[in-house]
């Protein structure tokens, strides 16, 4: 009976060099493999060094649409004739003898990322080449949405770009009174930083246009200013309208779903008109919004950077609102960082005139007609004292209607709204001028006044109105001070 070798101390005698205890069997290794392929997540493709399929494991298998049976034993060139693939990458490894990593479409039309490796023998012999396949479908899908929604992000930039090119041609910044000047002045400093502005003034004040100011000459002009009024936005849609909402968000949402003002406005500017309306709800994920610059759109959980500044615009009394508890308290304060009053028109009295000569050449011009609207100088007074509740939107309107409807060219205080008329005061030039009591040389004075006040109207500057009179422009300016007339240059 044979014994174990022992040493002399009795302990186990150890076995000879490269006498090792036997692995498992090549059938056994082989079982390991199949194992090891068939609970691959990836697709697997091993190929022998004529391009010859060896194995295909069950996830390639799933993924190709196809069965390993009738794969396997065949070359790379057969299954490329009978299109089971549109492109082999094994061929392209063997033929370049390195690693190779290319997009694949099965027949079915899955989008695959595939990884040629290639494996060399101890001779350093490309004798094998495993392909490893990745389904990109979903993210294929989700990359061309995306680049479909950046086209449909700039085609709305562009709309919006146009929208504020034509608003912007059809008018003029008219700043004559100091109080507005300033105003205008700070706009401009603080249009170089992208600081959050906050624009006081009464309704018509001008609050837009001073918002497109602080817009043309920021660094954010070639990118749009996205306007949105948020009393003009129902309560229940203000939060999916300005952070935009998934698909399936609520009841009657898009399928795609829809990007909000903000997205629209990124590497732009928000302006927030009537920031006062916005509803309580909506202000706490405003100022989310402010302090991270992150958006998440309504139904999503997934946030993203904005790059958006923010300018809001009110006509109430925010403090007020805060006290009264409808208005955020922090919210306010992150909005209030520069605030800019824009005074009202009725303490801007110098712009009035040019303003009206604006307006009138404006919608003469848009409507086409042909004659061009001139004032007595009763109805340029009637102008001065009224006191403009509605503001320049108010004078606006009053200049369409004189041009629209009046039937003559030469426009008097009795031609003038009711309002403005009453504002009218007793002691104009032209009351002066009827009355048959006066000397020669006030009457005379009156209608020098009145030619003087007719004339900037209708030509704009003292030269053209010197040119037209026969005189220079030095005795239209003499004249100018001493009637006491307003010396403005009018907007071209």
């Amino acid at each position: 009976m044979e014994t174990e070798p022992r040493q002399a101390d009795g302990s186990a005698k150890p076995p000879p060099p490269g006498d090792n205890t036997p692995g498992p069997s090549a059938p056994d290794s082989e079982k390991e493999l199949e194992v090891v392929l068939n609970n691959a997540s990836e697709g697997i493709w091993i190929c022998d060094g004529e391009a010859r399929v060896l194995k295909v494991n069950a996830a390639s298998e799933w993924l190709n649409n196809i069965r390993a049976c009738d794969v396997v034993g065949r070359t790379m060139h057969e299954l490329l004739q009978e299109k089971f693939i549109d492109k082999s990458i094994t061929l392209e490894v063997l033929q370049s003898g390195s690693r190779i990593e290319m997009p694949q479409t099965t027949r079915d039309g899955r989008r695959l990322s595939v990884i040629g490796i290639p494996v060399h023998d101890a001779d350093g012999n490309l004798f094998r080449v495993v392909a490893m396949e990745r389904d990109i479908t979903e993210i294929h899908l989700l990359t061309r949405q995306l680049k479909e929604k950046e086209a449909l992000t700039g085609r709305y930039r562009d709309q919006l770009n146009e929208l504020q090119r034509a608003e912007l041609e059809s008018g003029k910044i008219i700043a004559k009174s100091i109080c507005f000047v300033n105003c205008i002045q700070q706009a401009i400093k603080v249009s170089g930083v992208d600081s959050t502005v906050m624009l006081l003034g009464e309704s018509g004040a001008g609050k837009g246009v001073v918002a497109d100011l602080i817009h043309r000459n920021s660094g954010r002009a070639k990118e749009p200013m996205v306007k949105v009024n948020c009393g003009a936005i129902p309560e229940t849609l203000v939060e999916s309208e300005l952070f935009g909402y998934e698909k399936g968000a609520f009841t009657g949402a898009l399928k795609s779903g829809k990007p909000g003002y903000l997205e629209l406005a990124d590497g732009g500017i928000l302006f927030l008109d009537e920031i006062g309306e916005l509803p309580v709800s909506s202000q706490v994920k405003l100022l989310r919004f402010l302090e991270d610059g992150h958006v998440v759109r309504v139904g999503g959980t997934k946030p993203w950077k904005a790059n958006v500044r923010v300018i809001a615009a009110t006509n109430r009394s925010l403090e007020e609102m805060v006290d009264e508890g409808s208005f955020r308290l922090d919210l306010y304060y992150r909005l209030n960082i520069i605030p800019i009053k824009i005074p009202p028109l009725r303490e801007r009295r110098d712009c009035i005139l040019p303003l009206v000569n604006h307006y009138v050449r404006f919608f003469t011009d848009k409507f086409g007609v042909s004659r061009r609207l001139s004032f007595t100088q009763r109805a340029l007074d009637a102008f001065l004292h009224y006191s403009f509740p509605g503001n320049v939107r108010e004078l606006m309107n009053i200049c369409e209607r004189l041009v629209v409807m009046s039937d003559k060219s030469r426009v008097d205080a009795e031609d003038l709204p009711g309002d403005i008329l009453a504002g009218c005061t007793e002691n104009s030039s032209s009351e002066s001028f009827a009355d048959g009591e006066l000397p020669l040389r006030d009457r005379l004075d009156a209608v020098e006044k009145e030619i003087l006040s007719n004339a900037m109207m209708r030509h704009g500057t003292q030269s053209r109105a010197a040119a037209a009179l026969g005189v220079n422009q030095a005795t239209i300016a003499r004249k100018l001070k001493r009637h006491r007339v307003t010396n403005t240059v009018f907007a071209d």
